[in-house]
């Protein structure tokens, strides 16, 4: 099965990417969600019948299959080679990995109760929660390439700085949308 494994990790690979492309289209269809459900009518439900449309086939499709795709390969990578477990980088990469399904779990959880119509999140907090999926990629991909612990404390920091970063383009975002909505 060690002939295998150089494609199963190009399959745990392509099926990253697939979960993240849900995991940060999702929060933005949440944004589009609040905004449409603060619309008139008709406007308001025509926009919000179809973004829930949008959203339930962008979990059910993409997002839901592409994570248990990505920890069917991922395991048989760990099948193959188990000494991945003994690596330090592994450990950080896998800590991060917990927090991703946690992610995961919550951002279901907020498409559920957007689904049965309750919009209690505003779209600036699902502008900033779409952000925890781009922090968490940075962090698994840096552990994975460079495989290495012994920058941990300037790799935290570049992803606090990363945070601010955002954070700053969120404002500078909302401060334009507001000086013009139909930016």
């Amino acid at each position: 099965m060690a002939e295998y494994y150089l494609y199963f990790k190009s399959l745990h690979i392509i099926f990253v990417v697939t979960w993240f492309a849900g995991l940060f289209y999702m929060p933005r269809l949440f944004v589009y969600q609040v905004e449409a459900s603060e619309k008139p009518s008709p406007d308001k439900e025509i926009l919000g019948k179809q973004l829930g449309l949008m959203a339930h086939r962008l979990w059910k499709i993409i997002t839901g299959p592409s994570m248990v795709l990505t920890v069917i390969f991922g395991s048989l990578m760990f099948y193959i080679n188990p000494g991945l477990f003994s690596a330090p980088w592994m450990h950080i990469k896998l800590a991060f990995i917990v927090l991703l399904f946690l992610y995961h779990w919550k951002t279901w959880r907020i498409h559920k109760t957007f689904q049965a119509g309750n919009f209690k999140y505003t779209s600036r907090q699902m502008r900033l929660w779409n952000e925890g999926a781009t922090l968490i990629l940075f962090a698994v991909v840096f552990l994975a390439v460079t495989k290495s612990t012994t920058n941990w404390i300037f790799g935290m920091l570049g992803l606090v700085g990363l945070a601010v970063l955002l954070m700053l383009g969120i404002k500078l975002y909302k401060k334009i949308q507001d000086k013009n909505p139909d930016a």
